[in-house]
Protein backbone atom coordinates (compact mmCIF):
# COMPACT_ATOMS: atom_id res chain seq x y z
CA UNK A 1 0.00 0.00 0.00
CA UNK A 2 1.42 2.85 -1.01
CA UNK A 3 1.61 5.91 1.51
CA UNK A 4 -1.01 8.53 -0.76
CA UNK A 5 -3.53 5.57 0.25
CA UNK A 6 -2.53 5.15 3.68
CA UNK A 7 -2.43 8.55 4.59
CA UNK A 8 -6.23 9.16 2.60
CA UNK A 9 -7.29 6.12 4.85
CA UNK A 10 -5.85 7.77 8.09
CA UNK A 11 -7.89 10.53 7.29
CA UNK A 12 -10.37 9.33 7.20
CA UNK A 13 -10.49 7.04 9.75
CA UNK A 14 -10.25 10.50 12.58
CA UNK A 15 -13.47 11.28 11.09
CA UNK A 16 -14.88 7.96 11.84
CA UNK A 17 -13.66 7.20 14.95
CA UNK A 18 -14.80 10.71 16.13
CA UNK A 19 -18.50 10.03 15.13
CA UNK A 20 -18.17 6.59 16.82
CA UNK A 21 -16.95 8.13 20.34
CA UNK A 22 -19.48 10.57 20.04
CA UNK A 23 -22.08 8.01 19.65
CA UNK A 24 -20.51 5.99 22.42
CA UNK A 25 -20.05 9.02 24.73
CA UNK A 26 -23.91 10.37 24.27
CA UNK A 27 -25.45 6.95 24.67
CA UNK A 28 -23.55 6.45 27.92
CA UNK A 29 -24.61 9.80 28.86
CA UNK A 30 -27.97 9.05 28.22
CA UNK A 31 -28.21 6.32 30.44
CA UNK A 32 -26.45 7.08 33.48
CA UNK A 33 -29.37 10.28 32.97
CA UNK A 34 -31.72 7.40 32.98
CA UNK A 35 -30.34 5.41 35.78
CA UNK A 36 -29.95 9.01 38.02
CA UNK A 37 -33.52 9.37 37.17
CA UNK A 38 -34.51 6.44 38.02
CA UNK A 39 -32.74 5.88 41.19
CA UNK A 40 -34.18 9.64 42.09
CA UNK A 41 -37.64 8.49 41.30
CA UNK A 42 -37.21 4.83 43.35
CA UNK A 43 -35.70 7.26 46.51
CA UNK A 44 -38.45 10.24 46.42
CA UNK A 45 -41.74 7.03 46.09
CA UNK A 46 -39.65 5.68 49.40
CA UNK A 47 -39.50 8.98 51.36
CA UNK A 48 -43.19 9.41 50.20
CA UNK A 49 -44.09 6.17 51.97
CA UNK A 50 -42.56 6.48 54.50
CA UNK A 51 -43.89 10.09 55.39
CA UNK A 52 -47.55 8.49 54.83
CA UNK A 53 -46.87 5.56 57.18
CA UNK A 54 -45.69 7.88 59.73
CA UNK A 55 -48.40 10.64 59.41
CA UNK A 56 -51.20 7.47 59.59
CA UNK A 57 -49.66 6.21 62.71
CA UNK A 58 -49.41 9.28 63.97
CA UNK A 59 -53.08 10.14 63.19
CA UNK A 60 -53.78 6.51 64.38
CA UNK A 61 -51.82 6.87 67.88
CA UNK A 62 -53.05 10.54 68.64
CA UNK A 63 -56.84 10.83 69.43
CA UNK A 64 -58.66 13.14 71.94
CA UNK A 65 -61.57 13.34 72.84
CA UNK A 66 -62.08 17.04 72.88
CA UNK A 67 -61.57 16.79 69.29
CA UNK A 68 -62.33 13.02 68.20
CA UNK A 69 -64.63 13.77 65.02
CA UNK A 70 -61.15 15.78 63.96
CA UNK A 71 -58.76 13.60 64.84
CA UNK A 72 -60.74 10.16 63.41
CA UNK A 73 -61.40 12.10 59.97
CA UNK A 74 -57.72 12.57 60.33
CA UNK A 75 -57.67 8.75 60.24
CA UNK A 76 -60.01 8.45 57.63
CA UNK A 77 -58.95 10.68 55.29
CA UNK A 78 -55.40 8.67 54.92
CA UNK A 79 -57.86 5.29 55.01
CA UNK A 80 -58.78 3.27 52.23
CA UNK A 81 -60.39 0.20 51.74
CA UNK A 82 -61.72 -2.33 54.61
CA UNK A 83 -59.56 -0.60 56.97
CA UNK A 84 -61.59 2.82 56.32
CA UNK A 85 -64.73 0.79 56.62
CA UNK A 86 -64.08 -0.53 60.19
CA UNK A 87 -62.73 2.62 61.06
CA UNK A 88 -65.58 4.52 59.78
CA UNK A 89 -67.85 1.87 61.32
CA UNK A 90 -66.68 1.99 65.21
CA UNK A 91 -66.25 5.76 65.20
CA UNK A 92 -69.44 6.63 66.88
CA UNK A 93 -69.27 4.01 69.25
CA UNK A 94 -65.57 5.17 70.02
CA UNK A 95 -66.55 8.51 70.20
CA UNK A 96 -68.53 7.49 73.26
CA UNK A 97 -66.00 5.34 74.63
CA UNK A 98 -63.47 8.17 74.51
CA UNK A 99 -65.93 11.01 75.36
CA UNK A 100 -66.61 8.92 78.29
CA UNK A 101 -63.74 8.33 79.78
CA UNK A 102 -62.18 11.46 78.82
CA UNK A 103 -59.19 9.66 77.02
CA UNK A 104 -56.15 11.18 75.48
CA UNK A 105 -53.35 9.57 73.54
CA UNK A 106 -50.54 11.55 72.34
CA UNK A 107 -48.33 10.05 69.51
CA UNK A 108 -45.19 9.74 68.45
CA UNK A 109 -43.19 7.71 66.27
CA UNK A 110 -40.02 6.16 66.71
CA UNK A 111 -39.36 4.71 63.93
CA UNK A 112 -40.40 3.60 60.52
CA UNK A 113 -39.12 0.48 58.21
CA UNK A 114 -40.25 -0.84 54.66
CA UNK A 115 -40.94 -3.99 54.60
CA UNK A 116 -41.87 -4.86 50.87
CA UNK A 117 -42.76 -2.22 48.69
CA UNK A 118 -43.55 -1.62 44.57
CA UNK A 119 -45.52 1.18 42.72
CA UNK A 120 -48.75 0.53 43.85
CA UNK A 121 -48.43 -1.15 47.32
CA UNK A 122 -46.32 -1.57 50.69
CA UNK A 123 -46.09 -3.10 53.47
CA UNK A 124 -44.36 -0.92 56.69
CA UNK A 125 -43.22 -1.24 60.10
CA UNK A 126 -44.18 1.54 62.38
CA UNK A 127 -42.83 1.76 66.21
CA UNK A 128 -44.68 4.35 68.00
CA UNK A 129 -44.88 5.64 71.83
CA UNK A 130 -48.13 7.40 73.16
CA UNK A 131 -48.46 8.90 76.61
CA UNK A 132 -52.55 8.06 77.37
CA UNK A 133 -54.15 9.37 79.58
CA UNK A 134 -57.86 9.01 80.58
CA UNK A 135 -60.34 8.90 84.05
CA UNK A 136 -58.46 5.38 84.91
CA UNK A 137 -54.67 6.68 84.79
CA UNK A 138 -55.10 11.01 84.81
CA UNK A 139 -51.36 10.71 85.55
CA UNK A 140 -51.35 9.00 82.02
CA UNK A 141 -49.53 6.06 80.70
CA UNK A 142 -46.60 5.48 78.46
CA UNK A 143 -47.51 2.67 75.75
CA UNK A 144 -45.31 1.40 72.78
CA UNK A 145 -47.13 0.05 69.83
CA UNK A 146 -46.06 -1.91 66.72
CA UNK A 147 -47.92 -1.59 64.11
CA UNK A 148 -47.69 -3.18 60.37
CA UNK A 149 -49.07 -1.29 57.82
CA UNK A 150 -50.39 -1.91 54.41
CA UNK A 151 -50.70 0.71 52.03
CA UNK A 152 -52.01 1.25 48.60
CA UNK A 153 -51.05 4.11 45.93
CA UNK A 154 -54.08 5.52 44.91
CA UNK A 155 -54.99 9.09 43.12
CA UNK A 156 -51.24 9.95 43.84
CA UNK A 157 -51.21 9.45 47.74
CA UNK A 158 -50.50 6.66 49.55
CA UNK A 159 -53.42 5.26 51.74
CA UNK A 160 -53.80 2.56 54.65
CA UNK A 161 -55.39 -0.19 53.67
CA UNK A 162 -54.88 -1.93 56.84
CA UNK A 163 -53.18 -1.78 60.36
CA UNK A 164 -52.25 -4.52 62.54
CA UNK A 165 -50.71 -4.80 65.86
CA UNK A 166 -47.55 -6.55 66.07
CA UNK A 167 -45.91 -7.99 68.87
Amino acid sequence: MSLAVRNALSGRAWPVALAVATVLTTALTIWLGLALHDRHETEQRRQDLLAAARQSALNFTSLDYRHYDRDSANVLEGATGDFKKQFAAQTEQLTKLVAENKSVSEGQVLEAGIVRSDEHSARVLVVADSKVTNTATPRGEARTYRLQLDLVYRDGRWLTSDVEFVG
